[in-house]
């Protein structure tokens, strides 16, 4: 990597929203490539149950708030970091306010309705936003440009009808989260730099074959946050029916 790509690197600002199972190994791979300047998201408490998976967390961290253990555990490895704890949820009336003077968001909640809500947000924001999420044996990763489309909405639409399942109805195998931290960590610094390499591609990966995809995504003739009869420029509340948390 060259002096110029570093002291780019140096000064990506990156939102995290969720530092959990998936959040957690992204976080880490950010640090460890040279990002210095993060701002974090989150609104809940380590648990004994999260350990497995969540690996910048101990047994001396259990009923902590996952904002301070994650700073402390990050500041231990590079202590010239500039991290900004924002606790709480992501929530209509403050998604911009988070994804505001950031260069890249990494979505790393576990419910749709807040990664409907992020996206629109960036997209609102002008600000690329990285989607990661994992289940089971399986993990996606979503880069899209701050200039629009292909998006979120291009991929999945609107809010799916009924419950969906997360870690805790589906389970979570904890190497998949680390896999799928990683490659978040990656889409986000070449979104953040602009580079263009992965932006408008989805990463899928199947932890039971050991199986890497990275495929284009077609912008949604139809889509109403970056197509071209657009109608989100809100983020109207009953758009994100459904529980709203970050982690």
């Amino acid at each position: 990597m060259s002096t110029s790509e570093r002291r780019s690197l140096a000064e990506l600002r990156v939102l995290l929203v969720g530092v959990g199972g998936v959040g957690a190994p992204c976080a880490l791979a950010l640090v460890e490539a040279g990002v210095r300047h993060l701002r974090l998201a989150d609104d809940d408490e380590v648990e004994r149950g999260n350990l497995h998976r969540q690996i910048l967390f101990s047994e001396a961290d259990v009923g902590r708030p996952k904002l301070e253990a994650t700073r402390d555990a990050l500041l231990r490895r590079r202590s010239d970091l500039v991290i900004d704890l924002r606790p709480g949820r992501a929530l209509p009336d403050n998604a911009l306010e988070l994804v505001r003077d950031v260069d890249v968001v990494v979505d790393a909640c576990d419910n749709f309705p807040t990664r409907f809500l992020l996206a629109d947000a960036a997209a609102i924001a002008k600000v690329p936003i990285v989607h990661a999420a994992a289940i089971r044996w399986f993990g996606t990763v979503l880069a899209a440009k701050a200039e629009g489309g292909p998006c979120y909405r291009c991929l999945f639409e609107d809010l799916p009808e009924g419950p969906a399942p997360d870690c805790a109805t589906g389970g979570i195998v904890g190497p998949v989260v680390g896999v799928v931290g990683a490659l978040a960590a990656e889409m986000a610094i070449s979104a953040g730099l602009r580079d263009g390499r992965l932006t408008g591609h989805v990463a899928t990966f199947d932890g039971r074959r050991d199986e890497l995809r990275l495929v284009e995504v077609a912008r949604r003739a139809s889509c109403p946050l970056c197509g071209p009869h657009r109608s989100i420029f809100t983020l109207d509340e009953a758009r994100y029916l459904g529980a709203i948390c970050t982690a």
